[in-house]
This record gives structure tokens, C-alpha cells and sequence, in this order.
């Protein structure tokens, strides 16, 4: 895990783990410290520590891919498929417990809340598709999924998301160059291409949330056939389009 600076344009190694096995998502805890999800481990981690301390055990047998807070701060969190199963949505409550919310899922990615915190989206990559899900913030229980977006078989995957304050869904194609915005009907609105072709996730940061963060991976590959930028961290602005992000909900795992 990296920590990027962007007033002084310094990126530094943050975070490696122990066994040099991937890491996948985190959320920001409500004390400032960080939820890292490892393969079958959710670890608390402190910014400047060389450690990080293991305080959940899932029962998985892959990797975590993509993870976020709710408002509340359950965390819904992805594993990957291995070679016999496909992967599983999880939910982890503030107790620690920990339960499957959406079995067999075909790499479960980029999620997001709606404005008005009644929709959840949920990515299913290898489906070509983004659904929705009724959301109950009191229960953090999902129900009733509806497609969203179907993205053409021959044009990429929709991988990482964030949803901006006005309420529109920005999702990063992989191996489709570019991300792109949706309305609240699931119709595309604009689409900004970038020189690589594997882009990962989005986020919004600055204090204003004005500026889009963008990641892109190279996946074995080189620049020649992924493209100038593959495997860089980009700083999106886009002047022709009034749009801003909110912060990101804290995790609250094992702080009550």
C-alpha cells in the first residue's frame, strides 16, 4: 500500500505485508487507523507502524478485492474466485461478526451508496454488469437486486466506483481506456479516456473533492501494450463537468 502527497507530489511505500501476498481493499477507521483485508485476514494497522495487528479470521479461501464502509460502519468486502468456487460478497459488522451477503459472484468490485443512502451499487466485473440493491441503514441488510448497467462483452470490464455528491455513478473500465459517469438511470453521461487500458479504481480527493484520483494497473504487461500510463496513479480534473465527491464513511470494526 502506497501513501501519495498531493501537495508535494511524494509517494512512498506505506504498507507491505509480511509474506508478500496481495492486499486488497481498506477502509479509514473512525480513530484514524486503517482496515487492511488480506487473504482470510481483516488487520487494524496504525499510519506509521511496521505491523499490523490481525483481528478478524474469514473463512475464505482467496484474496479480498474491493471493500467499503457503510454508513453506519459495517464494511461490505469481495474475495476473488479461486480455481473451484466463485467469489463472495461479505458484510462485517462493528462486533466483529461476519456474514455472506451475495454467494457466487463472478470478482466482486467498485460498490457505492446512493444520495439519498437507499441504494447500494455493486459491481459483478466478469458479468459486465453494475446492480443495485435496496439498502436498510438501520439493518445494513440488501435486498431486491436490479441491474444497473450491462457493459458490451468486447469493451471492457466495469471495475472500481464512487458515486459523486449529485448522485451520479463514475465507473473505471478495465481494459476499456477510460471511466465513465452514468445518471441515476443508469444512462451514460460523459466518459474520460486515459493512456492506459487496465483502469482500476476512482475516488474523489482534495478538500473540496474536486479533483478525481484514478488507478490503473499493468497486470504482467508493458507500456507498449498497455499504454503510456498503465500502472500510474493519475490526478483527473475535468473543468466542463460540475461534479464533486464526498468523503468516504469510516469503518467502526471492533471500536464499540
Amino acid at each position: 500500500m502506497y501513501r501519495y502527497d498531493p501537495e508535494t507530489g511524494e509517494n512512498t511505500v506505506a504498507y507491505e505485508t509480511d509474506d508478500g501476498s496481495p492486499l486488497g481493499g481498506f477502509t479509514i477507521e473512525e480513530d484514524g487507523s486503517l482496515l487492511l483485508f488480506e487473504h482470510g485476514l481483516v488487520c487494524r494497522w496504525k499510519p506509521q507502524s511496521t505491523e499490523a495487528e490481525p483481528i478478524i479470521r474469514v473463512d475464505a479461501d482467496t484474496r479480498f478485492n474491493d471493500v467499503i464502509a457503510d454508513p453506519e460502519g459495517r464494511v461490505f468486502c469481495g474475495t476473488m474466485p479461486g480455481e473451484n468456487d466463485l467469489g463472495d460478497l461479505y458484510r462485517v459488522d462493528p462486533d466483529g461478526s461476519v456474514r455472506i451477503v451475495i454467494e457466487d459472484v463472478d470478482i466482486p468490485n467498485g460498490m457505492g451508496f446512493s444520495s439519498d443512502l437507499e441504494t447500494f451499487y455493486f459491481t459483478e466485473s466478469e458479468a459486465n454488469r453494475i446492480d443495485t440493491f435496496d439498502y436498510d441503514r438501520d439493518t445494513g441488510e440488501i435486498s431486491n437486486r436490479q441491474p444497473f448497467v450491462e457493459t458490451p462483452t468486447d469493451d471492457g470490464v466495469p471495475d472500481g466506483l464512487t458515486v459523486d455528491e449529485d448522485g451520479f455513478v463514475w465507473s473505471a473500465r478495465w481494459n476499456g481506456n477510460r471511466i465513465v459517469r452514468y445518471d441515476s438511470d443508469g444512462t451514460a453521461v460523459a466518459e474520460i479516456e486515459l493512456p492506459a487500458r487496465k483502469v482500476s479504481s476512482i475516488t474523489f480527493g482534495e478538500p473540496a473533492y474536486t479533483d478525481c484520483y484514478v488507478t490503473t494497473a499493468l497486470d504482467g504487461g508493458t507500456r507498449a501494450s498497455e499504454g503510456d500510463g498503465a500502472g500510474a496513479l493519475f490526478r483527473v480534473r475535468f473543468p466542463e463537468i460540475d461534479a464533486a465527491g464526498v468523503a468516504e464513511f469510516r469503518s467502526r470494526i471492533g471500536l464499540e
